[in-house]
């Protein structure tokens, strides 16, 4: 946010300072030749706010955030109790998964054997929000611990998620995770 702030030079000229040292000033002026050479340094000047706010732009536009909700009962069938919403996420390398903890009790961890190579495992606190960036291509499983076996998991698909899609479908699951993760395999 630019804040932009008053101040008076002279009894006849008044400025007015978004910024001072490499930044825009913006003056009036009753002379054409002071206005001049203070029009050509707030043109400089915005070239170059521009051209940073360009490449900042840039670099934030390419990674999205996107939130998992950790829920008792799924909001679309009240029916489905302890659930990831939405079960299976499909983001780009470099996006930020938020998990938040809507219902006390609830936590995210990596499934062993369901992460890319090179991909970090993680293990969330209970009933606390957490942030996980993702760093590779693939399929990443992921579970709530205390409800693995209630069928409490999800899948997040990044880039080319093929990279470990099969050794992810080949790993073994207790309970309703099984069928679960079978539901959510068919449906891709």
């Amino acid at each position: 946010m630019i804040k932009a702030d008053r101040r008076a030079a002279s009894p006849d000229r008044g400025r007015f300072n978004i910024c001072d040292k490499a930044r825009f000033v913006i003056v009036l002026t009753n002379g054409k030749d002071y206005a001049m050479r203070q029009n050509r340094k707030i043109m400089i000047c915005g070239a170059v706010a521009l051209g940073l706010a360009t490449a900042l732009a840039g670099t934030s536009a390419s990674a999205a955030s996107h939130v998992v909700e950790m829920l008792n009962k799924d909001p679309d069938n009240p029916k489905i109790r302890q659930v990831f919403y939405p079960r299976v996420l499909r983001v780009e390398v470099g996006d930020t998964v938020k998990f938040v903890s809507k219902n006390k009790g609830h936590n995210t961890a990596s499934i062993k054997g369901m992460i890319p190579e090179g991909a970090d495992t993680w293990k969330s606190k209970l009933s606390k929000d957490f942030e996980l960036t993702i760093t590779q291509p693939g399929t990443y499983g992921y579970m709530c611990a205390p409800h693995y076996g209630a069928g409490m998991v999800g899948l997040i698909l990044a880039g080319d998620h093929t990279v470990n899609l099969e050794d992810a479908k080949a790993k073994k699951h207790p309970g309703k995770s099984r069928k679960v993760f079978k539901e959510i395999f068919e449906s891709l």
